[in-house]
């Protein structure tokens, strides 16, 4: 597991550490867009908790991505979209490729003193079927989401860090750089292929 400190300034396995927190009534429209609706693990959990909730189990509805302000950013290993349309495109694709994703693991984290209070931290595992049917997924893969919201309480950043695990920038020099700029192709074919809402 690397050193390197990921969006909370924490390493890998101080973040995986925090302790688990409850929902506070401002984040549950953005948490319930996560995962879906009805999932037993979090049928206690408000509507907002489960419309966050609805994108990472490969079942997002077009009202799922309200949560979003027009200039939000969503970073994750393999793209960056940047607006409402374009985050949507990514969490359909991924629909496109695993029709069924489940969440084993869904936590809310304790945020670090040194990160401020519109900020949300969740660490979740997600399994990921290439078969709907199947009785073991394709893949699991645990990340850490960081979400930073405006006053309206419109996300403005998205960032998925898998395994916990700081995303490579610019910042981090030219294969940073050019790592970058391959996401933001990603994001843009992704993009392309999915299509924009109806309106």
């Amino acid at each position: 597991m690397s050193s390197a400190a990921n969006a909370t300034g924490l390493t890998p396995s101080e973040s995986k550490a925090l302790k688990e927190r409850p929902i506070q009534p401002h984040e549950q429209r953005i948490v319930h867009a996560i995962k879906e609706v009805g999932r037993s693990v979090i049928s206690h959990i408000s509507t907002l908790f489960s419309l966050r909730l609805q994108m990472y189990s490969c079942s997002p509805k077009e009202d799922t991505f309200k949560i979003y302000a027009g200039n939000a950013i969503f970073h994750d290993p393999v793209g960056i979209a940047k607006g409402p349309d374009s985050i949507r495109a990514q969490f359909l694709g991924l629909a496109k490729i695993f029709p069924r994703a489940d969440i084993p693991k869904f936590r809310l984290l304790e945020n670090p003193s040194n990160l401020p209070k519109n900020t949300i931290l969740i660490d979740q595992d997600v399994s990921y079927f290439r078969n709907a049917k199947a009785s073991s997924p394709t893949k699991t893969l645990n990340s850490l989401l960081t979400i930073k919201v405006n006053d309206a309480y419109l996300v403005t950043s998205h960032e998925e860090h898998w395994n916990h695990e700081k995303n490579s920038t610019s910042d981090d020099g030219f294969l940073g750089m050019i790592n970058e700029q391959r996401k933001k192709l990603t994001a843009s074919f992704t993009d392309t292929v999915v299509g924009k809402p109806k309106d």
